[in-house]
């Protein structure tokens, strides 16, 4: 854990991260082995971090929150959409929800911004600097509201918006990773991304971020199939 934090932004954290499980659950028509693979993960990660086993040396290439956490993460990302089974799944899955599960975005960049204020994110990583992603939590219920429950927002309109946040995730996730102390670091060498090597925040690219790519690349999936 990283010390003199307050206790507070780990709290907080810690139930976005407990927030965005449930919202996933949910979008899964709850279903068991999802909550218990994914409370499994979690389990994982959270040891990883809390033993300092992605801090202990974050100039290793790759770095060890990437081939440890992030990478299994994405691989399970894609996993679904290139099996029948899982296509038939995503299919199934209400696109409502899988909307309503980026409203975490917005406590997300709320403690990106405390971790900026203590010293162990940039700014470039927060809504004052170059990290726009607050825009998709704050849309969510309203596209779940005008897209779905009123439906007068057309598929085009939705489809745009899942795209233009995946844009903006997408954004995030590079400025995070090219000013993470590693051999590739390319930005904020004054103040580098280092919370995320640690307890809890490790959740954010080992989990929260892997759930929300999931989530826009489904909608997006059944947009354009029609599913």
């Amino acid at each position: 854990m990283i010390e003199h934090l307050p206790a507070c932004i780990s709290w907080v954290f810690g139930a976005t991260t407990v927030a965005t499980l449930f919202l996933f659950y949910r979008a899964t028509k709850n279903s068991l082995p999802v909550l218990i693979g994914l409370s499994a993960w979690l389990l994982l990660q959270g040891a990883l971090a809390y033993s300092n086993f992605y801090s202990y040396n974050p100039e290793a290439f790759p770095p060890a929150i990437v081939w440890g956490g992030l990478l299994p993460a994405l691989i399970a990302v894609a996993l679904p959409f290139l099996t029948a089974r899982g296509k038939a799944f995503i299919g199934e899955l209400p696109a409502s929800r899988l909307t309503y599960l980026h409203m975490v975005r917005v406590p997300v960049e709320i403690v990106l911004w405390w971790l900026f204020l203590q010293g162990t994110v940039p700014e470039l990583m927060t809504f004052q600097g170059q990290n726009f992603d607050i825009v998709a939590g704050i849309t969510a219920p309203f596209v779940v509201f005008f897209g779905y429950t009123k439906r007068v927002m057309t598929k085009r309109l939705i489809l745009a918006w899942n795209i233009g946040c995946l844009g903006l995730l997408l954004n995030v996730v590079i400025h995070a990773i090219l000013s993470a102390p590693s051999p590739v670091q390319q930005l904020a060498f004054g103040q580098p991304n280092i919370a995320v090597l640690y307890f809890p925040f490790s959740w954010l690219p080992t989990f929260v971020v892997p759930v929300v790519l999931f989530a826009h690349l489904a909608s997006i999936r059944q947009l354009l199939t029609g599913e």
